[in-house]
């Protein structure tokens, strides 16, 4: 009997003590909520600016870092579908290599393997032009040993004009 006593006096005196924390909690939040109003209501329209600069700023890096960069490469994409010629080497985006053999509107016929099988395709499912590629790169090395002789040929020039100079004093 004494230990029911015991229990029953316990829990009164947690109850007491949780309900009197839970009044100073109370308390504590009101003057909280009472100070974060005279915040808010002090500045006003400084807090919305301060909110609207980092998000644009945010905006704009993304702008360049991911939709810039993505939509110049659906355009150079769309000029390679669009530019597509008779005997171009091409790859489609599930990994079949053919050679085009003739260029519809919207589709092209490709040739593939040893046995010459025709496929037609639709133009959106071409994903490179490895004939326009190696095109490319050929350019790109026949521009810079271009470029190498021009610079060296110009140094040969300006060699040989000082030499001239330097004979004629």
């Amino acid at each position: 009997m004494n230990n029911k006593k015991l229990i029953g006096a316990l829990s009164a005196a947690v109850f007491t003590v949780s309900a009197a924390g839970f009044t100073a909690l109370t308390a504590f939040a009101d003057e909280t909520q009472a100070a974060a109003d005279q915040q808010a209501a002090a500045p006003g329209a400084g807090s919305m600016f301060g909110m609207l600069i980092p998000l644009a700023i945010m905006f704009g890096l993304l702008y360049f870092v991911a939709i810039r960069p993505q939509k110049k490469r659906d355009k150079e994409l769309k000029e390679m579908q669009q530019s597509l010629q008779v005997g171009d080497e091409i790859v489609t985006g599930g990994g079949i290599v053919g050679i085009v053999v003739s260029v519809g509107e919207d589709t092209v016929v490709i040739e593939t393997g040893g046995a010459k099988h025709k496929l037609r395709i639709k133009n959106w499912a071409i994903t490179e032009n490895v004939t326009a590629a190696e095109r490319l790169k050929e350019a790109k090395a026949a521009a810079k040993n271009n470029a190498s002789l021009e610079s060296a040929s110009l140094v040969d020039e300006v060699d040989k004009k000082s030499k001239k100079k330097d004979e004629e004093e």
